[in-house]
């Protein structure tokens, strides 16, 4: 193995290393913001998955013709896949290692969301602190914009969660 390990990874053996899922607490200062990639397209097989799966058949979501006449003119993305794209794609950095979610507040859906779309997400820490209940863990807030590939936001939620104080300890227990 050579004497810099490939930022991202941690080295686990001679010649073997493992990627990094996840920053620690100590990672997430108040103030940082992440700037969270690949962005993801829309497809219309994930609107009619979401709204089935939620039981959200609005003819908004699913029916074209209605659609069509509406004031948007064609299939409005249901919020729930805009919230769930979004949601996921800041989780493999800054909650990969979480332990709980505490609680989500503050969601807003600000610019519709299209088939096509492609959407991006960035995050900044707001807060941290040691966990009162839980020594070992700190509870860290954050709050998450979500962009349309025009650099447009669409969404934007306040998110707590709860995180191992010492990520080496966690990532050696999981295998991770």
């Amino acid at each position: 193995m050579s004497a810099s390990l490939p930022q991202g990874f941690r080295c686990i053996g001679a010649n073997r290393v493992r990627e990094v899922v996840g920053l620690g607490y100590q990672d997430l200062t108040e103030g940082l913001t992440i700037e969270h990639r690949p962005g993801r397209t829309v497809t219309e097989a994930d609107n009619t998955l979401i709204t089935m799966l939620s039981g959200n058949d609005a003819p908004i979501h699913l029916d074209a013709a209605y659609a069509a006449r509406t004031d948007w003119g064609r299939i409005l993305v249901c919020s729930a896949l805009t919230l769930a794209i979004v949601g996921g794609m800041s989780a493999r950095s800054v909650s990969a290692l979480t332990t709980a979610n505490l609680g989500l507040s503050d969601v807003q859906f600000t610019h519709p969301v299209f088939v096509g779309d492609t959407l991006y997400a960035e995050t900044e820490i707001t807060s941290r602190r040691p966990s009162k209940s839980r020594p070992a863990n700190g509870v860290v807030t954050c709050r998450t914009l979500g962009l349309n590939q025009d650099g447009r936001q669409v969404t934007s939620f306040t998110r707590a969660f709860l995180l191992p104080i010492d990520p080496h300890g966690i990532r050696t227990l999981t295998n991770y």
